[in-house]
């Protein structure tokens, strides 16, 4: 018998363990350890647990009708998890673990962990690159090195002449032995949940999702991606993050549905999105200190976060800082777990060179409200913004967030939409409503900062931190 164990692979299709261990000969079970105390430090979304949980049920049913049973077990952490499933392994009789490799420290650890544990009873440890396309180590410089720019990586990685190659799930040999482990509905899930209904669960829905959106609205996504009033993305990251929908799926969507010698332009900017997902998760497997908190740039260190305040942080959590661009976009995020791009980038920007506040707060709250939180791509965007990262943008290039919403949300619409109270505000003072003659007449807060005064604090906040270094 060979188990396969599940953990951001939520799939029964295009799941490179899965296929591995599904010979038409060998009885497959698979197995998933939710971890609440883990998950807890790892911040994990009340909104993305309940995606998880109920992507749970779904994929349980699938697994059954190919004669995979789905076996399950809640306790707190890794350790624990790896304990419980040497066991049941030791009692099924399994001669085989088959898993999909994770890239951050602490999954890796788990890994190395596990295979040990399974070693030392006789059980082999089947270890599978699956999360990216194209896995870690594969793209790299001539010298053998990890690329540092994103542009050069992306070439390098369309160089390869990468071709998706999704696999179709596949039946097994029913399992013989009775199981008491099985997911079901009643299972004990203890951990924080929130209710991730506006995201379907099942197989089907989830394609659909996907062709529409490549079919449809691919080709006008370049022009469409920064405006966040209009349906222009793809919504597909919560899927990606927890492994329901794989990168290589989405790939070969995207050629199917443009037949013609070349990608539409629309389509080369999403595929260069994908390539950045990427690009996010081998620079996690290759720098293993940007898992314990650390800044990819060694003058990052030197940064003085003392100056921001904890109020001021309150006030951006809540949406509360009399930016309208950045107050709706932080109610969209609290209110659906989900938030526009353009708009974690305007937020992120603002929380830390207009509040001078540590990106790690941001980062971390980011992670406990996401429902498709990812550790390497939130990371990444965050270092990214806040000019720390791997090809971080340059650190005084500072976002205006009133010119942002002026270029991005012109009208107002997506403003109007999660602040109601500024509903009656003319267009023309839509993006800055302490200049209209209305304003002491609304619900709504003054700017808690003058944005020209806190980026002239930033330029020499950071002056100093690359002195000092």
């Amino acid at each position: 018998m060979r188990m396969v164990l599940l953990y951001r692979d939520l799939r029964s299709v295009d799941n490179r363990a899965l296929d591995y261990a599904i010979d038409g000969e060998t009885e497959v079970v698979t197995a998933f350890c939710s971890t609440p105390k883990q998950w807890l430090q790892h911040h994990l979304s009340p909104m993305q647990a309940d995606l998880i949980f109920r992507r749970l049920n779904s994929l349980s049913d699938e697994l059954r009708n190919l004669n995979i049973p789905l076996l399950y077990h809640e306790c707190d952490d890794f350790t624990a998890a790896n304990q419980w499933l040497v066991k049941k392994a030791l009692e099924l009789g399994v001669n085989e673990v088959v898993l999909n490799k994770n890239y951050e420290v602490n999954e890796r650890q788990r890994e190395e962990t596990l295979e040990q544990a399974l070693t030392e009873v006789g059980i082999t440890l089947t270890s599978i690159d699956d999360k990216c396309a194209v896995p870690p180590g594969s793209v790299v410089n001539k010298q053998g090195a990890y690329y540092k720019v994103f542009t050069p990586f992306k070439k390098a990685w369309l160089a390869l002449g990468y071709t998706p190659q999704v696999v179709p799930s596949r039946a097994s040999v029913p399992v013989k032995q009775p199981l008491s482990d099985c997911f079901t509905d009643k299972v004990t899930y203890s951990y924080p949940r929130q209710d991730s209904r506006l995201w379907p669960v099942d197989s089907t829905a989830i394609l659909q999702r996907l062709r529409a959106f490549s079919a449809a609205r691919v080709d006008d996504y370049q022009r469409q991606r920064d405006f966040p009033a209009v349906d222009g993305t793809s919504q597909l990251s919560p899927y990606l993050a927890i492994g329901a929908l794989s990168v290589r799926q989405c790939i070969a969507r995207l050629y199917y549905d443009q037949p013609s010698a070349s990608l539409s332009e629309g389509a080369v900017v999403w595929l260069s999105e994908l390539i950045w997902r990427e690009f996010y998760q081998h620079l996690v497997y290759f720098e293993p200190k940007l898992c314990k908190g650390e800044g990819y740039l060694d003058w990052e260190k030197h940064l003085d976060w003392s100056i921001g305040s904890e109020v001021t942080f309150e006030h951006w959590c809540r949406g509360d800082t009399g930016y309208p661009i950045v107050d709706a976009a932080m109610k969209q995020l609290n209110q659906t777990g989900w938030m526009h791009n353009r708009l974690r980038m305007i937020v992120a920007s603002f929380l830390t060179k207009d509040l001078q506040i540590d990106w790690r707060k941001g980062e971390r709250y980011f992670m406990t409200k996401l429902v498709d939180g990812d550790f390497a791509s939130n990371n990444g965007g965050w270092q990214w913004c806040a000019s720390t990262g791997c090809d971080g943008q340059p650190y005084f290039r500072i976002f205006n967030p009133i010119t942002q919403g002026e270029k991005f949300d012109t009208k107002g619409d997506f403003i109007r939409h999660w602040l109601p109270e500024l509903a009656e505000v003319p267009e023309r003072y839509i993006h800055k409503p302490w200049a209209w003659q209305g304003f002491e007449n609304l619900q709504y807060v003054a700017p808690i900062v003058d944005h020209k005064t806190q980026r002239e604090i930033t330029l020499q906040l950071y002056k100093n931190a690359k002195d000092r270094h």
